[in-house]
């Protein structure tokens, strides 16, 4: 697996395209980072650069865009509503594939190391943090820009980099590893920032002060409850204790959480809680969120960081948003993703959305992909390029299955050796396992079907995986005998070119023998989910059904062919002796599976 890291370094300035250029510019000429996305903030004169690539082109794209933000950016005149520091305010490196966090730690720290010989102060956060009270962004980046100075005479926040005098031009810079963060806006149909924190308060992990009274539907209105003499209220219910241990108690068996803990992140230490607000717990985890009015849109936005989107994925935040935005009377009218979004996100959304409406979650991944874009109002103020904003979208099959129907029959029929037989009986197989998406899919949307909801769409999701699979393997049968020519072509002057080129071939073989082996498994996988259709779905459709089973059928005995004719050319017996073995299984399957289907078929037609 090749390593690849996701940098998402975001630059105190949103207005001046000629300098955002000139940091783009600066990435882009590193070999082997892809600039992702750039997304610059009038408003909040910022912009947010995501970029990928391998961990050492990674670490010298960011410190070349570092480089260029302190010698282009004047921080001394800097103003906007997002909370900032320095000229590169904050750059997390992110794992993506093949690295672990304890990789992008390392990365964040020689970035650092490197940018702080500038003569720029540097903060480590998040994983790479030095010490617990730097681990959280906010608490590093307290007192922004105008309490920098102040803060770097506190021997406490002494930089992990670079010199503890302030930089006036740079500022400080924040370097850091973490999870993906997906940072995303909610859309108010609103110009109040207030009503926006009112509901941000809620959606956030931190929470808010507690209040009474006057709470409803603004809840900012109330009057804020402290901690007094005996009175300990609780920040998730109604329960009042009379002391702090009977309160941690109570919140440990009634919420299943440590008290003291809740407070030490709030900066509360236990002995000082009298006299001060009481904390309502926020309605998720790995949330933080604030409102503000985005000026360009003419609308308020929550402005939400979802550090872990595994735990508490968009769709949640977005309903909850839609429930406390409904109390107060307000509309949300679509959201946006700054940045990047996870391909894994953005499929859990759609499945999501798709579940609500009661349709089946077996469609093609764009179709899902799209249910969640629409759904989520992903386009509501801004565009939402799917190939752009969403990262590890699996991309098309290979050459092959990318032509027209008629451009591929063509490319059959020519007097080439590929594709052939394979490939015509991988994409057989996957038209049969399309075929059982279909009809589960339409017999899914009927009324009189609602009862078996999630047996159909179970078999819609696996047939569409099976489909996939078979897809993929029409260009990687064609490909599948390559190994063979190219061994074909290996020199035989000497005993060992012979013996080398004998090796190469047995092996180049074997894998020739495989590749058809796994797509009649395949195939025969799809002749069962179109056993299933016929049994399960709307008869009408049962035709359907029917000829998908018997076109996968054809996929099975195909590819049973390739496998067998290979066979004649490996020497290994036992390999030879276990391929024929379940290659004659997989026939007998596959053939009692058609027979199955036919009666299913027969009883409804005949």
């Amino acid at each position: 697996m090749s390593k690849l890291v996701e940098c998402v370094p975001n630059f105190s300035e949103g207005r001046d395209a000629a300098v955002i250029r000139g940091i783009s510019a600066e990435i882009e000429a590193v070999r082997g980072v892809t600039l992702l996305d750039v997304d610059p903030g009038e408003d909040t004169n910022r912009t947010v650069i995501t970029f990928v690539g391998p961990p050492e082109a990674v670490v010298e794209a960011a410190f070349r865009a570092g480089k260029r933000a302190a010698e282009t950016i004047d921080m001394t005149k800097h103003h906007g509503s997002h909370a900032r520091m320095g000229a590169m305010d904050v750059c997390p490196f992110v794992p993506v594939a093949g690295v672990t966090m304890a990789d992008c730690v390392a990365l964040a720290r020689e970035c650092g190391g490197r940018i702080g010989n500038l003569g720029i102060p540097v903060y480590l956060y998040e994983h790479a943090a030095t010490s617990p009270s730097r681990k959280n962004l906010a608490a590093v980046r307290a007192g922004e820009y105008e309490g920098l100075a102040g803060r770097l005479e506190q021997p406490d926040w002494r930089p992990d980099f670079g010199p503890a005098t302030h930089n006036p031009l740079a500022g400080a810079y924040i370097i850091g590893a973490r999870e993906f963060l997906i940072a995303y806006n909610v859309n108010l149909a609103t110009t109040d920032k207030r009503y926006a924190d009112d509901i941000a308060y809620n959606l956030r992990e931190r929470g808010r002060h507690k209040r009474s009274g006057n709470v409803s539907p603004f809840y900012y209105k109330g009057e804020v409850v402290v901690f007094g003499k005996d009175r300990f209220p609780c920040g998730a219910c109604e329960h009042v204790a009379k002391s702090w241990d009977a309160l941690a108690a109570h919140y440990l068996d009634a919420h299943g959480r440590d008290l003291a803990a809740r407070y030490a992140a709030l900066d509360y230490p236990t002995e000082t809680v009298a006299g001060r607000p009481v904390y309502v717990d926020g309605r998720f985890s790995h949330v933080k969120a604030v409102g503000w009015v985005v000026d360009k849109y003419r609308r308020a936005q929550i402005s939400i960081n979802l550090t872990d989107f595994k735990v508490t994925p968009a769709h949640a935040v977005l309903e909850a948003a839609r429930e406390e935005a409904a109390l107060r009377g307000i509309a949300v009218t679509g959201s946006e993703i700054v940045g990047v979004v996870p391909f894994d996100a953005m499929l859990e959304s759609g499945r999501y959305y798709l579940r609500r409406m009661r349709k089946s979650t077996g469609l093609p991944l764009g179709d899902v992909i799209e249910t969640a874009v629409q759904a989520m109002g992903l386009r509501d103020v801004a565009p939402f390029e799917t190939e752009k904003k969403v990262l590890g979208l699996p991309r098309p099959a290979g050459d092959l299955v990318r032509k027209t129907v008629g451009e591929f029959v063509d490319e059959v029929s020519r007097d080439t050796p590929a594709p052939g037989g394979g490939s015509i009986a991988a994409l057989s197989g996957s038209i049969g396992a399309a075929l059982a998406a279909m009809v589960a899919n339409l017999t899914a949307g009927k009324a009189e079907f609602a009862g078996r909801y999630e047996e159909l769409d179970g078999l819609a999701a696996r047939a569409q995986g099976v489909k996939d699979l078979l897809l993929a393997a029409v260009d990687a049968d064609t490909q599948a005998f390559n190994g063979v020519m190219d061994a074909l072509r290996m020199p035989k002057d000497t005993s060992d070119q012979k013996s080398a080129r004998s090796q190469a071939l047995q092996s180049g073989y074997r894998h020739a023998t495989e590749i058809p082996l796994q797509t009649a498994r395949q195939c025969r996988a799809a002749m069962e989910l179109c056993l299933q259709a016929v049994r399960c779905g709307n008869d009408v459709m049962i035709t359907d059904a029917g000829v998908g089973a018997l076109v996968a059928l054809a996929g099975v005995k195909g590819a049973a062919y390739n496998a067998r004719i290979n066979l004649k050319s490996i020497k290994d017996p036992e390999f030879v002796e276990r391929a024929r073995a379940e290659i004659a299984h997989l026939l007998d399957e596959s053939r009692s599976i058609a027979d199955l289907v036919e009666r299913e078929v027969e009883r409804v037609v005949g």
